[in-house]
């Protein structure tokens, strides 16, 4: 009975490692250095080693399905092989490391070059429908205000229920300007939400800024791309003569490791630890340092992230906590803290699989954790009805008050302790 069980939850299983092309580049947060196995085929060569592992028992099984089992017309091996496979890793249990089919694997490469149209959220397969992962800054989805954890049930009228992922997303994407009505279940509602989105092809700018008053710049990183560092060095540039920043990196997946890299050595002194790639051979591990001219900012910042903010983004914000250089605004981080390369086989199949891992400048790995905010600020109901961003209002304040005291921790126990009493 138990094994039989087993096999009930075999559908929901490979449903859920088809969460393929919807994980795109942020979910890869690839060093530079792995980019281009991306781009190109990288066919695998596979050694067998019979004493590490002896494959007889899995051909004499497949064996005996194809000899013994009555409806054997109605087995596709190449189904069984996929499967197989998508087992195998499965069994990692690493959410990160992903099995990709020839179809996955060329709607994922196409994916790269951000060349989409939709309502720009990650999509993962929930028990019965699909739920809404992460949201994409500047998407449709916030616009609409779709929400982490939303259950999508409906796509203009197409029940989602028992959909593979695959099936779920063709009804939901569709060409820009198009309109997609979505029947929403959120958790915390009593009701169905009716939701009527208007899918788009945008371009996300790397770095937004705002000279917010004379004292505070806000500078906004969407995403670490090749030229991120050096539009954000140019921010801080036109910010020189202010007293403080705020850094804002919700809804950044992440990106570039040596992006991340460049803009805090803008932050920390030359020659400090900034973050540790490990890999399983210790002899290609990677420490990054800071290095710049010794003329870094040095005035007072706080740091906003989400459930959103991942990789990169969580990497730039541990650091800078670690260097004491800046306070942390609002909620848990989305914990992702390795690195994945791509393998491409000769079918066109791709496996994605983590091959490193990545440490604080205190050796730390957070990875399958999160990075707890200094101070929380939570959204009241009222803030999405009247588009009240009341993170960024609450961080403006804290900044202020970091620069009166001049002391990152006396702020926020003196902010915590308010709140507290309020």
């Amino acid at each position: 009975m138990e094994n039989k069980n087993k096999w009930i939850f075999l559908p929901i299983f490979i449903t859920f490692l088809t969460s393929f092309f919807l994980w795109v580049i942020f979910s890869l947060q690839i060093d530079k250095s792995i980019l281009p196995t991306l781009l190109k085929s990288n066919n695998v060569s596979v050694k067998t080693n019979n004493s590490d592992l002896d494959l007889t028992k899995f051909i004499n099984t497949y064996n005996l399905i194809k000899s013994e089992y009555f409806d054997e017309n109605t087995i596709d091996n190449e189904k069984l092989l996929e499967s197989s496979i998508s087992w195998l890793i499965d069994w990692l249990w690493d959410k990160h490391s992903v099995y990709f089919d020839s179809v996955e694997n060329k709607q994922f490469n196409e994916s790269l070059s951000w060349d989409f149209e939709g309502i720009w959220a990650v999509v993962e397969k929930h028990a019965l429908w699909v739920h809404i992962d992460r949201i994409i800054k500047w998407s449709p989805a916030k616009k609409y205000d779709l929400r982490s954890w939303d259950i999508l049930i409906k796509a203009n009228w197409i029940t989602l229920e028992w959909l593979n992922l695959i099936d779920a997303v063709n009804h939901i994407k569709w060409k820009a300007w198009t309109e997609v009505e979505l029947e929403v279940l959120r958790v915390w509602e009593n009701n169905i939400i009716i939701k009527n989105v208007i899918r788009e092809k945008i371009k996300i700018p790397s770095v937004d800024t705002e000279n917010i008053t004379d004292e505070i710049g806000y500078i906004s990183i969407n995403m670490f791309w090749e030229d991120t560092s050096r539009e954000f060095k140019n921010s801080l540039t036109k910010f020189e003569n202010k007293d403080g920043i705020i850094i804002d990196l919700r809804d950044n997946w992440g990106g570039f490791l040596l992006s991340a890299v460049e803009i805090l050595s803008e932050l920390v002194e030359n020659n400090e630890i900034l973050v540790v790639t490990k890999y399983k051979d210790i002899k290609t591990n990677d420490i990054y340092k800071s290095s710049n001219n010794w003329n870094i900012y040095k005035w007072k910042i706080v740091v906003l992230i989400n459930e959103s903010s991942a990789s990169a983004s969580e990497i730039t914000a541990w650091t800078l906590r670690e260097y004491n250089k800046a306070i942390i605004v609002w909620k848990k981080s989305y914990w992702k803290w390795s690195v994945q390369k791509p393998f491409e086989l000769n079918d066109w199949s791709m496996i994605k699989l983590t091959v490193a891992k990545w440490f604080t400048p205190n050796w730390i790995n957070i990875d399958k954790e999160w990075i707890t905010p200094d101070i929380e600020v939570w959204f009241i109901p009222e803030d999405f009805e009247n588009k009240f961003d009341r993170q960024k209002e609450e961080a403006k304040e804290i900044l202020l008050q970091y620069i009166d005291k001049k002391a990152l921790k006396l702020t926020i126990d003196t902010y915590n302790n308010k709140t507290e009493n309020e």
